[in-house]
């Protein structure tokens, strides 16, 4: 399951990483309804299906254990020990992780990274997730929380953000920056008919990302300035990534990844330029994705595995 400041989704996984059912509800703002809702998804899908286990994909911080969720910026949940309240509401195991963690999982045994020695995940959706893998391992950092690139400050004094600081870089490149965006520059341009204009009609609180792409698809000229804009956040913040960990490969997931026709040449383009070194080393692969806005379920699936398998060694159970 993905459990994200939007949606909680969730899939049935077989063993080689396809998606054989899917379920999906809108996520609850407090905490007993949001551990109803997940519950409520797990036990549609265990009347269609088989299920022996349970993986939670967190937009928050997860505590080492993979029990705990400390803190989550879009989320009710603070120093929640939401795997054992899920387990008893479901009859299931559950495992805990950081939604980009699942996603980078996912993507190193069945999708893009796969192989990579070195390999970071990005994970546009509500904000900005992200995950580390060396050699295949997740790279937490001493607390559990690395790397938390979506809140690194990039306008310092900039926009709000839920987390309490300013400027972070999920605030300009993400579902949300794309949609803020979006209504500042149709305020600009108040009088301008454009495709965003009349679909909205001067409301900004029903401007989403999802709209605004498919207005930049139409060829919606502020529509098209906004996914402009996402590019060059993208690229300034991949230019950071790549100077930090220097990886062979960045994964591009999140839903915002299903418009990266949009915006992602652009973005490479630019980052390019802007990397530390530019034209005197070798660049980072950017690729989108194999499992799409999908991965962190997948990576979720095969983290519920390896818990499984781990306790079962535990107390000498076999198969």
């Amino acid at each position: 399951m993905d459990v994200g400041g939007t949606s909680v989704r969730a899939g049935v996984v077989d063993e080689h990483g396809s998606l054989m059912d899917t379920a999906r509800v809108g996520t609850p703002g407090e905490e007993n309804a949001l551990e109803d809702a997940i519950a409520g998804v797990v036990e549609d899908l265990r009347n269609r299906h088989d299920v022996s286990g349970v993986g939670l994909a967190v937009a928050g911080f997860v505590a080492k254990d993979r029990r705990t969720v400390m803190f989550a910026p879009h989320l009710s949940w603070r120093a929640a020990p939401v795997a054992e309240r899920i387990e008893k509401r479901v009859g299931l195991p559950v495992t805990l992780e950081h939604d980009a963690n699942a996603a980078a999982i996912g993507e190193y045994r069945f999708g893009a990274a796969r192989g990579a020695h070195v390999a970071a995940l990005v994970a546009l959706g509500t904000g900005i997730g992200a995950g580390l893998l060396l050699d295949g391992k997740i790279f937490r950092g001493a607390h559990g929380v690395a790397p938390e690139l979506g809140h690194l400050t990039v306008v310092p004094g900039g926009r709000a953000c839920p987390c309490g600081k300013y400027g972070c870089w999920e605030r300009y490149c993400s579902g949300t920056a794309l949609a803020a965006t979006a209504v500042e520059l149709l305020a600009r341009h108040p009088g301008r008919s454009t495709v965003l204009a009349r679909e909205t009609r001067g409301d900004p609180g029903s401007v989403t990302g999802r709209r605004v792409a498919g207005a930049a698809r139409d060829g919606d000229p502020i529509a098209q300035r906004a996914m402009t804009e996402l590019a060059k956040w993208l690229a300034e913040g991949l230019a950071l990534v790549a100077d930090v960990f220097d990886p062979e490969i960045i994964v591009i997931g999140g839903g915002v990844s299903e418009s990266a026709p949009l915006f992602l040449d652009e973005a490479r383009e630019h980052y390019a330029g802007k990397i530390t070194g530019a034209g005197h080393r070798p660049l980072a692969r950017i690729r989108t994705a194999h499992h799409g806005d999908d991965t962190a379920i997948v990576g979720a699936a095969a983290l519920a595995v390896d818990a499984a398998k781990a306790l079962g060694a535990e107390v000498g159970v076999t198969g």
